[in-house]
């Protein structure tokens, strides 16, 4: 772990819960020992010393603060068709440590209308991964009701599609890239579609193609 999330980072703090399991149980924490925290709301990174610890709380001392970024170097947008949430959920840490800034969750017209993305939840993965992975700021999440919202409200992407042309990393393609659920896209959401993208691969899974496309230009 690189980093410990704690949303206040005032000059004196209580770790209980989760957090404080992390220090005495995991890490074995004793006093005097140092921890390094981030807020994930600025570019901070937090060095607190360990006053006291007990069997249900930690007391910290503010040590010293640094300007630490570390953040993508590129701004990649995602959009994803909905597909089953336990695989968005699997799928989320990878595509949190590749780098991509913003996905938008689309209900496509082959997306099961029952799946339900629990924001506190996504909330949760993606803190949990950026304290693995050292990346100082959240993802941002959007969940879109229609493919025909996304359409309106990003004109200018590029659709992943079997029929669609081979990806060339050393071009600019328009963004957000488009990833569609199990069922591909149907025939009135294909008539959107100005600029198309394929792998030259075997028949990739919805949450494959994600990480693929991602990887693809971000690593």
């Amino acid at each position: 772990m690189q980093f410990l999330y704690y949303p206040d980072t005032f000059s004196q703090i209580t770790l209980k819960g989760e957090e404080h399991k992390y220090l005495f149980k995991v890490r074995r924490t004793k006093p005097e020992e140092e921890i390094k925290i981030r807020n994930l709301k600025d570019d901070y990174l937090y060095i607190y010393k360990v006053n006291h610890i007990n069997k249900k709380e930690a007391f910290l001392t503010l040590k010293e603060k640094i300007l630490f970024p570390n953040k993508p170097s590129k701004h990649f947008h995602l959009g994803w068709c909905i597909i089953d949430p336990k695989n968005i959920e699997k799928t989320l840490p990878s595509l949190n440590e590749i780098g991509v800034s913003k996905i938008s969750f689309i209900y496509c017209d082959f997306s099961q209308k029952n799946f339900k993305l629990k924001n506190e939840r996504i909330k949760k993965i993606l803190i949990n991964s950026n304290q693995q992975c050292g990346r100082s700021d959240f993802m941002e999440i959007e969940i879109l009701n229609s493919s025909k919202e996304f359409f309106q409200k990003y004109p200018d992407f590029t659709a992943i599609d079997f029929d669609g042309e081979k990806i060339d990393c050393s071009k600019e393609y328009p963004k957000p890239f488009l990833i569609g659920p199990e069922g591909g896209f149907s025939k009135e959401e294909k008539q959107y579609f100005k600029n198309k993208l394929k792998f030259e691969s075997f028949i990739l899974r919805s949450e494959t193609a994600a990480c693929a496309v991602a990887a693809k230009f971000l690593l």
